[in-house]
């Protein structure tokens, strides 16, 4: 059984998400669905091409990971299956499946054909009319070569990881989870070439200083304490013990921090 993956900024509310499911089970019963997150920033994406990165390397071989924040669906942006030794991505061809794919470096990208494509589509719902039914084709073994035509041309995009400069680490929160972590750019062992578990670091953010401990997890702090710590996706997270960093700091994707060594 195939494993078909599903990134949105849809949210729940609405049943969006609910139809393209509807239209993967209607082209083949022997798939596994999973939600990944439909609660990613309306069109910000750079935020799903994030979220998208750091979930793919747990799925097993053969997965099928379609990614929809979709901001230019209607206009002459094109409908795109990836092919990587590992994995499958679908979505649009705004750069939101690029860093995934890089994760393998040898990939492929090809240009969703329109026949292969529900009778009528709509201009505002490629993701149910488009994007379900490619995913759908491949989990029922089709090849790329039978659902798209091979490009070479495609947007591109990187995601900026965290870096340090001179005696500061500089970073972006990235993404902001159900327990209000602020989650950045900054890989874990950019921060561990330069400070031990247990070092009060200097956090600047939004141009307010705070000082904060830089912890193995969450509950190596005192209730309501700021803490720095490495998440389970291997990157810098800004958190409170018990509490809401969000919350407490303002803070909001997009945000940059300062992380000072000295």
């Amino acid at each position: 059984m195939k494993v078909i993956t599903l990134l949105t900024d849809f949210g729940l509310k609405d049943t969006y998400v609910a139809q393209m499911k509807g239209v993967i089970l209607e082209i083949t019963r022997d798939v596994h669905i999973v939600d990944l997150s439909h609660d990613i920033i309306p069109q910000n994406v750079m935020e799903g091409a994030f979220l998208l990165y750091t979930a793919v390397p747990y799925f097993p071989r053969g997965s099928i990971h379609v990614a929809v924040v979709d901001p230019g669906v209607g206009t002459k942006r094109k409908a795109i299956i990836i092919e990587t030794p590992v994995c499958f991505l679908v979505g649009p061809d705004n750069g939101i499946l690029i860093p995934s794919a890089k994760l393998y470096k040898d990939f492929k990208v090809y240009e969703i054909k329109k026949d292969i494509c529900r009778q009528s589509i709509s201009s505002t719902f490629h993701a149910r009319d488009v994007f379900a039914p490619a995913a759908a084709l491949l989990a029922k073994g089709c090849s790329p070569e039978d659902i798209g035509k091979r490009i070479e041309s495609f947007v591109d995009m990187d995601i900026e990881f965290g870096r340090k400069v001179g005696d500061r680490i500089v970073g972006k929160i990235m993404h902001i989870d159900g327990f209000g972590n602020l989650i950045t750019n900054v890989r874990g062992e950019t921060i561990l070439k330069e400070k031990d578990f247990g070092s009060v670091l200097q956090l600047n953010l939004e141009n307010k200083t705070y000082g904060a401990r830089f912890l193995k997890s969450y509950g190596f702090g005192e209730e309501k304490e700021l803490l720095l710590t490495i998440g389970g996706s291997g990157f810098l997270e800004i958190s409170v013990n018990r509490g809401n960093a969000s919350e407490l700091l303002g803070a909001k994707v997009g945000d940059e921090i300062f992380i000072d060594l000295y």
